[in-house]
């Protein structure tokens, strides 16, 4: 466990070397800046600057966040999710990490409108309108995103394993994926159930089964 998160730290580490670095040398030029080109400028001018700078800092911090995103979730893709049985997390890695990172440079856009005289309410409150109508259209594809995570969690059934289906048929595990999960049926054809439904109906696991027995 213990080398596991050194090699996230290592990680992490590597990808913060550049936009450190940025940060860093915009802090040089800062002083440079308040030391050698501040009191020959005008105030007026010296508060254009200030909130260029302020952006500029602000989209420091924003990379340096997206730079410790993208190194865990790049750790957990090559440590954890290729080591579990179920390509969920696989799936889904490459959407959480697309959504972190449109969600960071919205906050960091929001953050920085204001200093250039944009009123921000307008347009949070557009955003909150036009994410909530999203919402309501992609409703089932969210409870079945949801739904197959519990089953990851859960476990009721593995790949492989053979179970039997609250509509009757006996299938073997083929595939459990983000919306719905795949099984293979008696004559190799391939049922395909959304994971909403198959966390809300009742599932008899043989292979479970079978491996208690085993123990007894």
């Amino acid at each position: 466990m213990e080398n596991i998160f050194k090699k996230m730290r290592k990680s992490i580490i590597k990808r913060l070397f550049f936009p450190v670095g940025i940060l860093l040398l915009f802090f040089g030029a800062y002083l440079l800046y308040k030391i050698k080109i501040a009191p020959l400028i005008s105030i007026q001018i010296q508060q254009n600057f200030k909130k260029h700078i302020i952006s500029l800092f602000i989209i420091c911090i924003g990379f340096i966040l997206h730079r410790i995103f993208s190194a865990v979730l790049e750790w957990y893709s090559d440590n954890v999710a290729t080591k579990t049985v179920t390509r969920l997390d696989d799936e889904m890695i490459p959407i959480l990490s697309r959504s972190i990172k449109i969600l960071l440079w919205v906050v960091v856009l929001l953050v920085i409108l204001p200093f250039y005289g944009i009123n921000i309410s307008a347009l949070v409150t557009a955003l909150g309108v036009s994410s909530l109508a999203i919402a309501l259209a992609a409703q089932d594809t969210i409870s079945n995103i949801i739904a197959g995570f519990m089953i990851m969690v859960d476990r009721p059934f593995r790949l492989g394993d053979k179970i039997k289906l609250s509509s009757g048929e006996i299938v073997i595990v083929y595939d459990i994926g983000v919306r719905r999960s795949k099984f293979i049926f008696e004559d190799s054809a391939i049922i395909i159930v959304p994971n909403t439904d198959l966390s809300r109906s009742k599932i008899i696991n043989y292979t479970y089964g079978e491996e208690e027995l085993k123990k007894i």
